[in-house]
Protein backbone atom coordinates (compact mmCIF):
# COMPACT_ATOMS: atom_id res chain seq x y z
CA UNK A 1 0.00 0.00 0.00
CA UNK A 2 3.03 2.53 0.43
CA UNK A 3 3.88 2.19 -3.21
CA UNK A 4 0.12 2.41 -4.27
CA UNK A 5 0.77 5.71 -2.59
CA UNK A 6 3.79 6.59 -3.88
CA UNK A 7 2.50 6.27 -7.50
CA UNK A 8 -1.06 8.04 -6.69
CA UNK A 9 0.86 10.79 -5.27
CA UNK A 10 3.40 10.92 -8.01
CA UNK A 11 0.76 10.78 -10.56
CA UNK A 12 -0.50 13.90 -8.75
CA UNK A 13 1.97 16.22 -8.14
CA UNK A 14 2.46 15.16 -12.19
CA UNK A 15 -0.32 17.80 -12.66
CA UNK A 16 1.63 20.82 -11.83
CA UNK A 17 4.94 19.47 -13.88
CA UNK A 18 1.95 19.38 -16.84
CA UNK A 19 1.48 23.06 -15.95
CA UNK A 20 5.06 24.05 -15.79
CA UNK A 21 5.07 22.25 -19.23
CA UNK A 22 1.95 23.47 -21.21
CA UNK A 23 2.75 26.97 -21.97
CA UNK A 24 6.46 25.44 -22.63
CA UNK A 25 5.27 22.88 -25.23
CA UNK A 26 2.53 25.65 -26.90
CA UNK A 27 4.79 28.40 -28.19
CA UNK A 28 6.87 25.70 -28.87
CA UNK A 29 4.20 24.01 -31.09
CA UNK A 30 3.32 27.35 -32.53
CA UNK A 31 6.62 29.31 -32.94
CA UNK A 32 9.55 26.35 -32.51
CA UNK A 33 10.45 29.34 -29.52
CA UNK A 34 12.61 27.42 -26.79
CA UNK A 35 11.97 29.82 -23.65
CA UNK A 36 14.64 29.51 -21.22
CA UNK A 37 13.14 32.07 -19.42
CA UNK A 38 9.89 30.52 -18.37
CA UNK A 39 10.69 29.00 -15.19
CA UNK A 40 11.22 32.19 -14.21
CA UNK A 41 7.61 33.39 -14.90
CA UNK A 42 6.35 30.83 -12.96
CA UNK A 43 8.25 32.43 -9.85
CA UNK A 44 7.10 36.07 -10.94
CA UNK A 45 3.49 34.99 -11.20
CA UNK A 46 3.89 33.09 -7.84
CA UNK A 47 5.43 36.97 -6.51
CA UNK A 48 2.26 38.85 -8.27
CA UNK A 49 -0.09 36.51 -6.37
CA UNK A 50 1.80 37.16 -3.07
CA UNK A 51 1.32 40.75 -3.66
CA UNK A 52 -2.23 40.88 -4.54
CA UNK A 53 -3.43 37.91 -1.47
CA UNK A 54 -1.58 40.77 0.51
CA UNK A 55 -2.70 43.72 -0.83
CA UNK A 56 -6.17 42.27 -1.50
CA UNK A 57 -6.75 40.09 1.22
CA UNK A 58 -7.52 37.11 -1.06
CA UNK A 59 -7.31 33.47 -0.93
CA UNK A 60 -4.52 32.51 -3.40
CA UNK A 61 -7.04 30.48 -6.00
CA UNK A 62 -9.15 33.28 -5.90
CA UNK A 63 -6.02 36.09 -6.53
CA UNK A 64 -5.63 34.11 -10.05
CA UNK A 65 -8.88 36.69 -11.11
CA UNK A 66 -5.96 39.12 -10.93
CA UNK A 67 -2.64 37.11 -11.78
CA UNK A 68 -4.16 35.63 -15.07
CA UNK A 69 -4.64 38.52 -16.74
CA UNK A 70 -1.45 40.53 -15.25
CA UNK A 71 0.30 37.53 -16.80
CA UNK A 72 -1.52 37.13 -20.10
CA UNK A 73 -0.69 41.18 -20.86
CA UNK A 74 3.14 41.06 -20.11
CA UNK A 75 3.25 37.55 -21.94
CA UNK A 76 1.76 39.77 -25.33
CA UNK A 77 3.79 42.92 -24.57
CA UNK A 78 6.84 40.32 -24.13
CA UNK A 79 6.52 38.40 -27.45
CA UNK A 80 5.07 41.73 -29.13
CA UNK A 81 7.91 44.40 -27.87
CA UNK A 82 11.01 42.15 -27.65
CA UNK A 83 10.40 38.29 -28.70
CA UNK A 84 9.23 38.88 -32.23
CA UNK A 85 12.30 41.02 -33.12
CA UNK A 86 14.38 37.91 -32.82
CA UNK A 87 11.64 35.44 -34.60
CA UNK A 88 13.52 33.83 -37.38
CA UNK A 89 14.76 30.53 -39.10
CA UNK A 90 17.63 30.81 -36.44
CA UNK A 91 16.82 29.94 -32.90
CA UNK A 92 19.88 31.05 -31.01
CA UNK A 93 18.81 34.36 -31.10
CA UNK A 94 15.15 33.91 -29.46
CA UNK A 95 17.17 31.66 -26.81
CA UNK A 96 19.66 33.68 -25.86
CA UNK A 97 17.52 36.51 -25.63
CA UNK A 98 15.19 34.45 -22.60
CA UNK A 99 18.39 33.81 -21.32
CA UNK A 100 18.81 37.58 -20.49
CA UNK A 101 15.36 37.62 -19.79
CA UNK A 102 15.94 34.53 -17.17
CA UNK A 103 18.94 36.41 -15.26
CA UNK A 104 17.21 39.95 -15.47
CA UNK A 105 14.19 38.40 -13.70
CA UNK A 106 16.19 36.71 -10.74
CA UNK A 107 18.21 39.60 -10.52
CA UNK A 108 14.98 41.75 -10.18
CA UNK A 109 13.16 39.66 -7.91
CA UNK A 110 16.02 39.33 -5.90
CA UNK A 111 15.86 43.49 -5.64
CA UNK A 112 12.14 43.69 -4.95
CA UNK A 113 11.52 40.41 -2.59
CA UNK A 114 15.11 39.35 -0.96
CA UNK A 115 16.53 36.03 -1.23
CA UNK A 116 14.08 34.86 1.74
CA UNK A 117 11.47 31.73 1.12
CA UNK A 118 7.66 32.86 0.26
CA UNK A 119 4.61 30.90 0.39
CA UNK A 120 1.11 31.57 -0.10
CA UNK A 121 -1.21 30.81 2.80
CA UNK A 122 -4.28 28.37 1.25
CA UNK A 123 -5.38 28.25 4.84
CA UNK A 124 -7.15 24.21 5.77
CA UNK A 125 -6.51 23.44 1.61
CA UNK A 126 -3.43 23.06 2.39
CA UNK A 127 -3.58 20.12 5.00
CA UNK A 128 -7.27 18.87 3.53
CA UNK A 129 -7.54 15.24 2.55
CA UNK A 130 -9.45 12.66 1.52
CA UNK A 131 -9.65 9.44 3.09
CA UNK A 132 -10.34 6.16 1.14
CA UNK A 133 -9.31 3.45 2.52
CA UNK A 134 -6.01 3.18 3.61
CA UNK A 135 -5.01 5.89 1.35
CA UNK A 136 -4.99 9.65 2.37
CA UNK A 137 -5.34 11.89 -0.48
CA UNK A 138 -4.37 15.57 -0.29
CA UNK A 139 -7.13 17.86 -1.49
CA UNK A 140 -4.88 20.37 -3.03
CA UNK A 141 -2.72 17.54 -4.91
CA UNK A 142 -6.16 16.51 -6.51
CA UNK A 143 -7.40 19.99 -7.41
CA UNK A 144 -4.26 20.51 -9.33
CA UNK A 145 -4.01 17.57 -11.27
CA UNK A 146 -7.61 18.16 -11.63
CA UNK A 147 -7.42 21.36 -12.83
CA UNK A 148 -4.02 20.53 -15.17
CA UNK A 149 -7.08 17.84 -17.04
CA UNK A 150 -9.16 21.17 -17.05
CA UNK A 151 -6.66 23.55 -18.88
CA UNK A 152 -4.70 21.47 -21.17
CA UNK A 153 -8.36 20.50 -22.35
CA UNK A 154 -9.05 23.86 -22.57
CA UNK A 155 -6.26 24.39 -24.36
CA UNK A 156 -6.65 21.36 -27.12
CA UNK A 157 -10.32 23.19 -27.44
CA UNK A 158 -8.92 26.60 -28.40
CA UNK A 159 -5.99 24.93 -30.48
CA UNK A 160 -8.66 22.46 -32.35
CA UNK A 161 -12.04 24.05 -32.64
CA UNK A 162 -11.74 28.30 -32.74
CA UNK A 163 -10.58 30.88 -35.03
CA UNK A 164 -7.39 31.34 -33.06
CA UNK A 165 -6.47 28.29 -33.11
CA UNK A 166 -6.94 28.06 -36.76
CA UNK A 167 -4.73 30.82 -37.45
CA UNK A 168 -2.19 29.21 -34.73
CA UNK A 169 -2.33 26.13 -36.68
CA UNK A 170 -1.68 27.58 -39.89
CA UNK A 171 0.89 30.31 -38.86
CA UNK A 172 3.03 27.57 -37.27
CA UNK A 173 2.62 25.60 -40.52
CA UNK A 174 3.95 28.34 -42.55
CA UNK A 175 4.27 32.08 -40.84
CA UNK A 176 4.87 33.43 -44.61
CA UNK A 177 1.88 32.01 -46.19
CA UNK A 178 -0.19 32.72 -43.44
CA UNK A 179 0.90 36.47 -43.67
CA UNK A 180 0.09 36.29 -47.00
CA UNK A 181 -3.24 34.98 -46.41
CA UNK A 182 -4.16 38.08 -44.11
CA UNK A 183 -2.97 36.68 -40.62
CA UNK A 184 -0.88 39.13 -38.61
CA UNK A 185 2.07 36.65 -37.42
CA UNK A 186 3.30 38.59 -34.87
CA UNK A 187 -0.12 39.17 -33.52
CA UNK A 188 -0.66 35.89 -33.49
CA UNK A 189 2.65 34.72 -32.11
CA UNK A 190 1.80 37.24 -29.35
CA UNK A 191 -1.59 36.18 -28.56
CA UNK A 192 0.25 32.57 -28.12
CA UNK A 193 2.69 33.69 -25.56
CA UNK A 194 -0.09 35.62 -23.83
CA UNK A 195 -1.60 32.36 -23.55
CA UNK A 196 1.29 30.42 -22.18
CA UNK A 197 1.80 32.53 -19.73
CA UNK A 198 -2.02 32.70 -18.80
CA UNK A 199 -1.58 28.58 -17.86
CA UNK A 200 2.25 30.47 -16.12
CA UNK A 201 -0.39 32.47 -14.02
CA UNK A 202 -2.08 28.99 -12.45
CA UNK A 203 0.92 27.01 -12.15
CA UNK A 204 2.79 29.64 -9.96
CA UNK A 205 0.02 30.41 -7.65
CA UNK A 206 -0.39 26.24 -7.15
CA UNK A 207 3.92 26.30 -7.03
CA UNK A 208 3.50 29.17 -4.27
CA UNK A 209 0.76 26.94 -2.35
CA UNK A 210 2.27 23.63 -2.48
CA UNK A 211 5.65 24.37 -1.43
CA UNK A 212 7.68 27.84 -1.10
CA UNK A 213 9.59 29.78 -3.43
CA UNK A 214 12.57 32.38 -3.93
CA UNK A 215 14.11 34.44 -6.51
CA UNK A 216 16.40 31.39 -7.92
CA UNK A 217 13.47 28.83 -7.97
CA UNK A 218 13.05 29.30 -11.19
CA UNK A 219 15.24 26.89 -12.92
CA UNK A 220 14.14 23.75 -11.36
CA UNK A 221 11.12 24.44 -12.15
CA UNK A 222 12.08 24.91 -15.67
CA UNK A 223 14.03 21.78 -16.44
CA UNK A 224 11.06 19.77 -14.55
CA UNK A 225 8.90 21.61 -17.35
CA UNK A 226 11.26 20.66 -20.45
CA UNK A 227 11.46 17.00 -18.87
CA UNK A 228 7.66 17.03 -19.15
CA UNK A 229 7.66 18.41 -22.42
CA UNK A 230 10.48 16.26 -24.00
CA UNK A 231 8.97 12.48 -22.25
CA UNK A 232 5.47 13.77 -24.02
CA UNK A 233 6.29 14.89 -27.38
CA UNK A 234 7.14 18.49 -28.31
CA UNK A 235 4.18 20.28 -29.21
CA UNK A 236 1.67 17.36 -27.96
CA UNK A 237 -0.27 19.15 -24.85
CA UNK A 238 -2.16 15.39 -23.68
CA UNK A 239 1.23 14.10 -24.32
CA UNK A 240 2.61 16.74 -21.94
CA UNK A 241 0.37 15.72 -19.44
CA UNK A 242 1.51 11.80 -19.37
CA UNK A 243 5.08 13.08 -18.98
CA UNK A 244 4.64 14.96 -16.36
CA UNK A 245 2.62 12.32 -14.90
CA UNK A 246 5.85 9.88 -15.79
CA UNK A 247 8.02 12.44 -13.98
CA UNK A 248 5.79 13.15 -11.02
CA UNK A 249 5.72 8.79 -10.93
CA UNK A 250 9.05 8.30 -10.84
CA UNK A 251 9.94 11.17 -8.24
CA UNK A 252 7.58 9.02 -6.36
CA UNK A 253 8.98 5.85 -6.32
CA UNK A 254 12.16 7.50 -5.99
CA UNK A 255 11.66 8.76 -3.08
CA UNK A 256 9.98 5.86 -1.69
CA UNK A 257 13.05 3.74 -2.21
CA UNK A 258 15.52 6.69 -0.74
CA UNK A 259 14.24 10.58 0.05
CA UNK A 260 17.53 11.52 -1.50
CA UNK A 261 16.54 9.37 -4.88
CA UNK A 262 13.26 11.89 -5.89
CA UNK A 263 14.84 13.91 -8.02
CA UNK A 264 17.47 11.59 -9.56
CA UNK A 265 14.85 9.14 -10.20
CA UNK A 266 12.87 11.29 -12.37
CA UNK A 267 16.21 12.57 -14.43
CA UNK A 268 16.73 9.20 -15.26
CA UNK A 269 12.82 8.33 -16.33
CA UNK A 270 13.86 11.27 -18.53
CA UNK A 271 17.12 9.78 -20.12
CA UNK A 272 15.32 6.63 -20.40
CA UNK A 273 12.42 8.09 -22.70
CA UNK A 274 14.90 10.39 -24.46
CA UNK A 275 17.03 7.17 -25.51
CA UNK A 276 14.40 4.76 -26.09
CA UNK A 277 12.38 6.91 -27.66
CA UNK A 278 14.69 10.86 -28.75
CA UNK A 279 11.52 12.60 -29.98
CA UNK A 280 8.97 11.43 -26.97
CA UNK A 281 6.68 9.33 -26.73
CA UNK A 282 3.61 11.34 -28.23
CA UNK A 283 5.11 13.42 -30.65
CA UNK A 284 3.27 15.89 -32.53
CA UNK A 285 2.21 15.35 -36.00
CA UNK A 286 1.93 17.48 -39.10
CA UNK A 287 -1.46 19.22 -39.29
Amino acid sequence: MVWVNAIIQGILIGGLYALFAAGLSLIFGIMRLVNIAHGDLIVVAAFIGLVVTSMLDLHPLASLIVVIPIMALLGYALQYCLLNQTMGNDILPPLLVTFGLSVILQNGLLEAFSADPQKLNAGVLETASLSMGSLNIGVLPLLMFIVALAVIAGLQWIFYYTALGRAFRATSDNAEIAQLMGLNKKHIFSMAMALSLAVVAIAGIFLGTRTSFDPAAGPARLIFGFEAVIIGGLGNLWGTLIGGIILGVAQGIGAQINPGWQQLAGHIAFLLVLAVRPTGLFPRVSH
